[in-house]
């Protein structure tokens, strides 16, 4: 008896032995001893909103197309209630395209036609992004609100010469950072955030990356065809922090709340495409708010495999709990995107918000009716502007060849 329980002890250290030196011992005990609180996260679904008639109407006209974000802009819109009656673009081919797709605007020779035509109430811009704080200018000076494709601006001296155009109009300028307010997960994350779900918000993390070239599967992100030679001219696009980061900025300081902010840190770089010396492909930026942090990393190297145009995640630090949003795909487990992970002090849980309410296009055609500011604060607006041309106009320029 005594010979065959030292055989057992033997044989179990043996054993133990050959476990840890496999590495199977700590998944062994890993798997052993797992806290019972350690479980999948619970699913909640948003559920579809219903399809109601727009409360409210109003006649609108596109001056610049240049970038295909416009058709996302008049989608919001017509979602409002506003009817598209003209449009004007530069550019022949995209020109072409647009007559097809809304055959019922009228197509313009001229800015003027748009700009003059006193029944129109809204005027939505995509033309190339150095230009198009002068259309909203003279857009507001004619009696019209503005919405613009971002960048809305590029240069502080066009920023205060649309702060002093819109406190002599009483006009509306707005920019449409889509990212967050064409993003359900994005709007349903700020619903959450007022709720108190994870407390007071303390940091925003935006990892951002893009793809410059999609083919058709790009549909309206701008890569469907061949990028036009003002993108990758900084004078005209803005340069890669105050273009794309404009949209990051706009969360930093929406969902912290911050009233001031200013930007700590910055720097660009030029990685992979020494052929266009005026283009940067990489960029991030830390920020620092009146009410939290913030950090932005940006880049244009998003590979084919992904199958969307980028990985768009969005991390929500709060006091008493945090928010993860994968907006664009949930990468190695579905192309589906617009999902939430909250993590809080009672649970985990993944909400699909892939269904969920698209608020802004209603409410700002609401506001231009009422006169009022619920669709985008006016002031966050135009900060999120000043932060990104800051950011981009003091950054590093990093020499980085790979």
């Amino acid at each position: 008896m005594k010979e065959r329980a030292a055989n057992k002890g033997l044989d179990r250290r043996t054993l133990l032995r050959t476990l840890g030196a496999t590495g199977a011992l700590s998944a062994l005990s890993g798997a052993a001893f797992t806290d019972a609180r350690a479980q999948s996260a619970s699913l909640e679904v948003l559920a579809a909103q219903p399809q109601t008639k727009p409360r409210h109407s109003i006649r609108f006209g596109v001056c610049g197309i240049s970038h295909d974000h416009i058709h996302g802009m008049i989608k919001a819109v017509e979602r409002g209630g506003g009817e598209l009656v003209a449009a004007w673009g530069a550019e022949a081919d995209k020109l072409a395209t647009f007559a097809t797709r809304y055959p019922k605007a009228r197509i313009v020779k001229d800015q003027d036609a748009i700009l003059d035509d006193k029944s129109l109430e809204l005027v939505l811009s995509s033309q190339i992004a150095n230009e198009r704080a002068g259309i909203g200018v003279r857009a507001m000076r004619r009696g019209k609100d503005f919405l613009a494709d971002k960048p809305g601006i590029t240069t502080l001296d066009d920023l205060a010469l649309v702060r002093s155009t819109l406190a002599e109009t009483g006009r509306i300028y707005a920019i449409m950072y889509s990212e967050r307010l064409e993003v359900p997960a994005a709007v349903h994350a700020g619903e959450l955030i007022r709720q108190g779900a994870i407390g007071k918000v303390i940091q925003t993390i935006n990892i951002a990356p893009h793809q410059i070239q999609q083919g058709a599967a790009g549909g309206d992100a701008g890569g469907a065809s061949k990028r036009p030679d003002w993108f990758w001219n900084e004078a005209q696009f803005g340069g890669i922090l105050c273009d794309i980061g404009s949209h990051q900025i706009d969360q930093f300081l929406y969902y912290t709340g911050s009233t001031a902010a200013d930007v700590v840190a910055s720097q660009v770089a030029n990685v992979h495409h020494p052929d266009r010396p005026h283009f940067q492909d990489f960029g991030d930026m830390m920020l620092r708010g009146n009410q939290g942090f913030g950090y932005v990393r940006l880049d244009w190297f998003t590979p084919d495999g992904l199958g969307t145009w980028g990985d768009g995640r969005l991390f929500i630090l709060g006091t008493q709990g945090y928010i993860e949003a994968r907006k664009y795909t949930n990468v190695g487990v579905s192309k589906l995107g617009n999902q939430l992970f909250v993590v809080d002090g009672q649970r985990a849980r993944r909400i699909d918000c892939s269904q969920g309410p698209l608020p802004f296009g209603p409410q700002l055609v609401a506001d231009i009716l009422n006169r009022t500011h619920h669709a985008q604060d006016q002031e966050q607006c135009l900060l999120a502007a000043e932060l990104s041309i800051k950011a981009q106009k003091n950054a590093t320029r990093v020499a980085l060849r790979l």
